[in-house]
């Protein structure tokens, strides 16, 4: 058993059979009951589970922990992705949302991820206090509780959480003006828990990797280039998609394609994000972006008067901005792909945002590659580059350790002009050029990332970054 359980930047994740277990998802549930019933006289929970192996199980498991405890549950029918566990939080009014989700993680994760009452994470604070109060063994069976005597009581009811968050998007979307547009679209749910709601949508469009596999084919459903080759590459050599959309294994996270197949990154879906919704829909309010983002949205903040906050890596934070009374956020974002946007829950939405860029599109007429061009005429061109270095623990540890001491002046050719260390290291070269190195905070990987004006150059800080890591 795992003795102690550690929440890391986005929930609690292990390796199922191995530590994520239905004893170990007891334990953590209790410890959420018995934070909830301390803080409420009645509390309410909306509990679902996305497309992993054996998510039904820890979902039902968690269901019957609240129900034993006397706390009133709600269980969604089928999958969902995290985004329609928040916005059920707000819809339901519920004092907690719990998933089971490992997000973007390798097929052999699963995970348990905590949002609040306002529909976005619950903040670290108290992500904290429940994981004090984690036992080192469980005290409820849940396979000898009783599910029917649950629901004739009024404890345990069943939502359709997919109904519920399609309403929501077609309330808030033009979505005749996408669907007649002559763009036409693309979208890859990566197996994921985004695939019902897009087929229900879109059921014309070019639909890939949109039916139920929890192995995900082996690939962990992480939205990035070198996991997307086989959309890429359809894009590319069948000339029928304009935009592609993809979304990770619980849909809180995107990433695009333009016409010829090439990736567009979050940084740009960022920068475009903002250049739309005060340029052409006349919104304003602040920027909150996570420390590994492009720090050219500083650029287009200045250019349009936007406040900006660059905080610490993991969703909670810029959240936690987000809900904060007397805050007036237009976009929250982080260089993994989970952006949120004013109009929304406080919550990463990979369907969401992609709409919203659709949407932009259909209404420009343009490509996804002249509205980048015009974010260029802003900030200029530039390329992002990463490389997961997937390396011994003990080389890991000196790699930080050396960081930490200030031991990197230069990586190959490349001089370190200044240092900053809010979340990870990131190394600003003479040329405004940068390397960053971070540990995940979720898988045992040490995470390099580089820009520069050029994706050559970029790859080229990537390796000379990993020649004086590992040498």
């Amino acid at each position: 058993m795992q003795d102690q359980i550690k929440f890391g930047t986005d929930g609690w994740r292990a390796i199922i059979a191995k530590d994520f277990t239905v004893e170990n998802v007891t334990r953590v549930a209790e410890a959420t009951a018995h934070w909830l019933l301390e803080r409420k006289k009645n509390p309410h929970v909306v509990v679902g589970h996305d497309c992993r192996f054996a998510g039904k199980l820890f979902a039902d498991t968690v269901a019957a922990v609240m129900c034993s405890k006397g706390i009133k549950t709600t269980l969604a029918t089928t999958f969902v992705s995290t985004p329609m566990i928040s916005l059920a939080a707000v819809k339901l009014t519920c004092d907690l949302g719990i998933i089971i989700t490992a997000s973007h993680n390798p097929p052999e994760y699963n995970g348990y991820k905590l949002k609040g009452p306002y529909g976005g994470p619950l903040v670290p604070a108290d992500v904290s206090k429940i994981e004090s109060m984690i036992k080192p063994a469980a005290t409820i069976d849940t396979s000898s509780v009783s599910f029917d005597d649950f629901r004739k009581s009024g404890l345990l009811t069943d939502v359709d959480l997919e109904n519920m968050y399609v309403e929501q998007v077609e309330k808030n979307f033009n979505l005749d003006l996408i669907r007649k547009s002559t763009m036409r679209w693309g979208y890859d749910a990566m197996y994921g828990a985004g695939q019902n709601v897009m087929r229900r949508l879109f059921p014309d469009i070019t639909l890939v990797h949109c039916d139920y596999n929890p192995s995900f084919k082996g690939q962990a459903p992480e939205p990035i280039h070198k996991n997307l080759a086989e959309f890429s590459e359809l894009i590319r050599t069948s000339g029928k998609i304009d935009c592609g959309l993809v979304t990770d294994g619980d849909a809180d996270r995107l990433g695009m394609y333009d016409a010829q197949g090439n990736f567009v990154d979050s940084h740009h879906i960022i920068l475009l994000l903002i250049h739309y919704l005060v340029k052409y829909k006349g919104m304003k309010g602040k920027v909150c972006t996570a420390f590994s983002t492009t720090p050219r949205v500083e650029k287009i903040c200045k250019h349009y008067g936007l406040p900006l906050d660059v905080v610490k890596i993991g969703f909670k934070w810029i959240c936690e901005i987000m809900i904060k009374p007397g805050e007036d956020v237009l976009l929250g974002g982080e260089e993994s792909g989970g952006i949120a946007i004013k109009g929304h829950i406080p919550e990463r939405d990979g369907i969401w945002i992609g709409l919203t860029i659709w949407e932009y599109m259909a209404r420009s007429g343009k490509s996804l590659q002249e509205l980048i061009n015009e974010v260029y005429e802003i900030v200029g061109k530039f390329s992002f580059e990463r490389i997961d270095l997937h390396i011994p623990e003990e080389i890991k540890q000196r790699v930080l350790t050396n960081c930490k001491a200030g031991n990197y002046k230069t990586f190959g050719n490349y001089k370190v002009a200044k240092t900053d260390d809010l979340d990870g290291y990131k190394y600003f070269f003479e040329n405004g050029d940068w390397l960053m190195i971070r540990a995940s905070g979720t898988e045992p990987v040490l995470r390099t990332y580089a820009e520069s004006d050029t994706r050559e150059k970029a790859f080229d800080i990537l390796k000379a970054g990993q020649q004086t890591l590992l040498n």
